[in-house]
């Protein structure tokens, strides 16, 4: 089955039907990675959020930490009481049915399918962040604490 690519129309919907404060900026440039997202709006890389997801025995687990901050999978299998092996990123085809949206452009919620949600404490250093909002040339700015609660995540130290 080919599964259905969402578009930043259907995540500024998702966000105005939530109630959710946070706003999509459309950029000029391509935003596919942190430093060109970073280079684009003239913010630091710990300002910009990565939306990763992973498979933790298969089960998908999306981690969202601050762009200068490295995923360990070490730690993701400790907080699972999994071996590291058992915890993968997963693919982009994986990540497109899961979540509904491209590789480059994964925003943090909004997704086809609900997933259970890990958040960097980084992303709590700063008034607002920007995620992938669709595509990638399109961005999420939300405040940390917004973010947490629409995703209803699991405050982690990655």
């Amino acid at each position: 089955m080919t599964p259905v690519i969402h578009t930043p129309a259907d995540l500024g919907r998702f966000i105005a039907e939530s109630g959710i404060a946070a706003e999509l900026t459309p950029m000029r440039c391509d935003t596919p990675t942190v430093p060109a997202a970073a280079a684009a709006l003239g913010v630091a890389p710990g300002q910009i959020i990565k939306s990763l997801l992973f498979l933790v025995r298969d089960e998908p687990v999306l981690v969202i930490a601050s762009g200068d901050s490295p995923v360990d999978r070490r730690v993701l299998a400790e907080r699972f009481g999994v071996g590291k092996k058992q915890v993968r990123l997963a693919d982009a085809q994986t990540v497109l049915q899961i979540t509904g949206y491209a590789v480059g452009g994964v925003p943090p919620f909004g997704h086809a399918s609900a997933v259970r949600v890990l958040l960097d404490r980084a992303v709590a250093a700063h008034d607002a962040v920007w995620g992938g909002g669709g595509d990638d040339r399109t961005l999420l700015r939300i405040a940390p604490a917004e973010l947490a609660r629409v995703t209803n995540a699991e405050w982690v130290d990655l």
